[in-house]
């Protein structure tokens, strides 16, 4: 049996070369997507503004491109 979390946060398998960089920006893409979709949401529901979801969103996603420049473009050197 699935949990509440599993179903709200569902995860996949990685399918690229599994460097531990990649699965990383892998993980937060995920939630990335998942916290734009729970956003959009609660705008089409008039639970948050658009100024808002789009704030948010706009903050997701300059976590998620540092995240990028962080493990992808420059990735930690082995043993630190």
């Amino acid at each position: 049996m699935t949990s509440k979390d599993d179903f709200l946060n569902p995860r996949t398998s990685y399918q690229g070369k599994p460097t531990l960089g990649n699965l990383l920006f892998n993980a937060n893409l995920q939630e990335f997507a998942n916290r734009v979709s729970l956003i959009c949401a609660l705008e089409t529901g008039g639970k948050i503004s658009p100024d808002d979801a789009y704030a948010e969103i706009r903050n997701l996603w300059k976590q998620l491109k540092a995240s990028k420049q962080s493990l992808i473009d420059n990735p930690p050197e082995p043993g630190d």
